[in-house]
């Protein structure tokens, strides 16, 4: 029996223990593009509160599924889960709904035949794909941060970072917009891409095609520090399933100080509400706020 699990559902919601893991948040995860249509009995889906994206994985799940296989999906009700009955029912399917835990959960079970039920997969998988943005003119893909534009916070650190060099590291890479700037640097001599994104992973890979960059498809958290790095740059994030959590921040600055040699340099910028002048005078020698402008805060910090 074929069971494919798509991100973390909540223990109440019984996840099996047995399924393949497909989120692209999941490091070594397979993926749910990759799955052989009609191949799935069961899909279980705890479901990404973007719209765009929601929709291209419900797709991928209702394609990989076999006639009368069962896709059980469940979203928190304030992050999509009041649409999912409604986003499923414009397929073609028929819905069982229930609201469990602050969650609405969805059951189907994919039928032989429904009028424009394949057309509408199609149409949902290409709105959700990797395509080239018209404006940004790089491979991007909705759920990946910031997908359509340049982040406030990352323009900052761009037009403030001096010419790197030597060998570093982009802490949760994206699609490549940073590192475009850092490889405008002759001097630079390694730049090391890394994001827990599959899909960012994948866009950087398209983006960035420069043979000092090596792109890493990992959590940066537990990325192995050998202290050997002249410089990090990073635009951290601090959501996780859609919940603001300021420790991941507080640990890229951390990773970001273990990855540096002494003398080695971090540029990090940040909301300005997120309260990490604490963490980075902790793990570094020296810090200076380089600038403040769009409700953003951007440092720079020797080891």
């Amino acid at each position: 029996m074929t069971t494919l699990l798509y991100g973390r559902p909540p223990v109440v919601f019984d996840p099996p223990g047995d399924a393949t893991q497909t989120s692209p948040l999941i490091p070594d995860s397979a993926a749910l593009e990759a799955q052989t249509p009609g191949s799935a009995d069961s899909v279980m889906i705890y479901a990404p509160p973007g719209v765009l994206e929601r929709r291209y994985v419900l797709a991928l799940a209702l394609k990989a599924l076999k006639v009368g296989g069962r896709l059980d999906v469940m979203a928190p009700k304030d992050k999509g889960g009041s649409r999912l009955g409604k986003e499923l029912k414009a397929f073609g399917v028929e819905v069982a709904e229930t609201a469990k835990a602050h969650h609405r959960r969805c059951v189907v079970f994919r039928p032989e035949t429904a009028e424009g039920l394949d057309e509408a997969i199609e149409a949902a998988i290409v709105a959700g794909g990797p395509r080239i943005v018209p404006g940004l003119e790089a491979w991007s893909q909705p759920g990946i941060f910031a997908w359509d534009r340049i982040d406030p916070g990352s323009a900052l650190l761009a037009e403030h970072l001096p010419p790197m060099k030597g060998e570093g590291v982009d802490l949760g890479c994206g699609y490549g917009a940073l590192a475009t700037v850092v490889l405008r640097s002759p001097a630079v001599t390694k730049l090391k891409l890394v994001d827990l994104d599959r899909r960012a992973i994948r866009a950087a890979r398209e983006n960035i095609t420069d043979d000092r960059a090596k792109v890493w498809w990992s959590d940066a958290r537990t990325l192995e520090a050998k202290g050997d790095k002249d410089f990090v740059v990073s635009n951290p994030p601090f959501h996780d399933g859609g919940a603001e959590d300021r420790r991941l921040g507080q640990a890229f600055i951390r990773k970001a100080a273990e990855l540096l040699k002494k003398g080695g340099v971090a540029w990090i910028v940040a909301n300005r509400h997120l309260p990490y002048e604490a963490e980075l005078n902790a793990a570094f020698k020296r810090v200076r706020l380089v600038a403040e402008a769009g409700g953003y805060k951007l440092f720079e910090a020797v080891k």
